[in-house]
């Protein structure tokens, strides 16, 4: 199967990649079928030969997720909600509910406990008054 994938290249700490099609199995910097383009991910500059994409994509090349997203900022693919996104939304979106409800449930708790040591201050308090009083 051939894959659309990003061939890393430039510098330490200041890389830059290359929009390749290769098979895969070959290794991430093996050597490409063909080279489609060009990203900076520093820069943000992107440069895509828009004709072998389509070519390639019509072949059945598969793009990676990375590429897929700039694919689709450079207008070649349309954007899709993919699964994993709706699952990991879900998730996020349960996990703030639960947060929130915990935090609530906690803030109650606090409060409660806060009265009850406030009653007992006020009991302890009319006590010694009583016991002032009497003496």
């Amino acid at each position: 199967m051939i894959k659309l994938r990003l061939k890393r290249f430039g510098k330490k700490r200041e890389a830059s990649f290359r929009l390749v099609a290769c098979n895969s199995t070959s290794r991430r910097d093996g050597r490409p079928l063909q080279e489609l383009g060009f990203y900076n991910p520093r820069t943000k500059e992107t440069r895509l030969d828009t004709e072998a994409i389509r070519e390639r994509l019509g072949q059945g090349a598969q793009p990676t997720d990375v590429v897929r997203t700039l694919l689709e900022r450079g207008g070649l693919l349309e954007k899709t909600v993919r699964p994993a996104e709706t699952v990991g939304k879900a998730k996020q979106a349960a996990k703030r509910e639960a947060d929130a409800k915990q935090a609530a449930k906690e803030a109650a708790e606090a409060k409660a406990a806060a009265a009850e040591e406030k009653a007992a201050e006020a009991e302890a308090s009319d006590s010694s008054e009583s016991e002032s009083t009497e003496g």
